[in-house]
């Protein structure tokens, strides 16, 4: 999908760099994916449905740690930005997806870690900034494994939003062993459900999803197995869409944006008006 343009409304708020990761597991009825529901209360997306991840943090650029997986050169030509950025948006994902849900994507130089439960009280630091990431892995002697995350999409929030995030997608399939949870306080709930069942909440209106969200969902549909899902070919472009002044979500382009905002014609876009 192409960057889209047109008009856009005048804004200050550069975008600020992000990392979300798409965690994925087989089940019996297909590819299920990690969703949280984001509490009301969040400033950004507040109430919304959304994969763990968050920006990043100036520590997430710390370079003495151990790496394991493509080099920050792969993910700084794939995600279109400099090799610092790069590992700080793969270092931010890992440690997101730790402080959100309690996966691991670190461990040893051939296995993710097998208990990252055990690691509770780092979390919770982690959480808090009184720890960061790099002190953390070398602390506890773990490579961080990138080899465990697939690049997968680029979108970034529309101009004339006040709060805006450069925000690369990343793939992942759940660790053996591990398990991801709901223990964070940016989640009213947590649960891992099929693309197909969370797109067909959403088109009966029991849960909200941005555009990222709903078209990450969409081509989830696409694939059988997770292995099928991580082996194919994931065109990685940036995507802004264009909202016209005014109109919030009803006034919203990008690429199949006539199909997600037909959904919205059951009384959901008075809700969404001004989001």
């Amino acid at each position: 999908m192409a960057q889209q343009s047109g008009p856009q409304a005048s804004s200050d708020a550069p975008p600020r760099d992000a990392s979300t990761v798409v965690l994925v597991r087989d089940s019996d009825a297909g590819i299920e994916v990690f969703l949280q529901r984001r509490v009301q209360q969040m400033a950004f997306a507040g109430g919304m449905t959304v994969f763990p991840g968050g920006g990043v943090d100036p520590r997430d650029r710390e370079t003495e740690i151990r790496w394991e997986g493509p080099g920050v050169g792969f993910w700084a030509d794939v995600f279109s930005t400099d090799d610092d950025s790069a590992r700080a948006l793969v270092c931010a994902a890992v440690r997101e997806t730790f402080e959100e849900c309690g996966v691991l994507l670190a461990g040893s130089a051939d296995a993710a870690h097998p208990d990252p439960s055990s690691f509770v009280g780092v979390r919770e630091a982690l959480v808090s900034k009184e720890l960061w990431f790099a002190q953390f892995l070398n602390d506890e002697n773990l490579v961080l494994r990138a080899d465990l995350l697939s690049p997968l999409a680029h979108w970034i929030t529309p101009k004339n939003e006040p709060r805006r995030y450069d925000t690369r997608f990343f793939l992942a399939s759940l660790p053996d062993g591990q398990a991801a949870d709901g223990q964070t306080s940016e989640a009213a709930e947590a649960k891992w459900m099929t693309a197909g069942d969370a797109l067909a909440d959403w088109n009966s209106g029991r849960h909200f999803l941005l555009p990222p969200t709903w078209s990450q969902l969409r081509r989830i549909t696409e694939f059988g197995t997770v292995a099928e899902l991580i082996a194919a070919p994931h065109r990685v472009v940036p995507i802004e869409p264009v909202v016209s002044d005014g109109t919030g979500l009803s006034g919203l382009q990008f690429t199949d944006s006539a199909s997600y905002l037909a959904q919205l014609g059951d009384g959901r876009m008075d809700t969404l008006r001004n989001a």
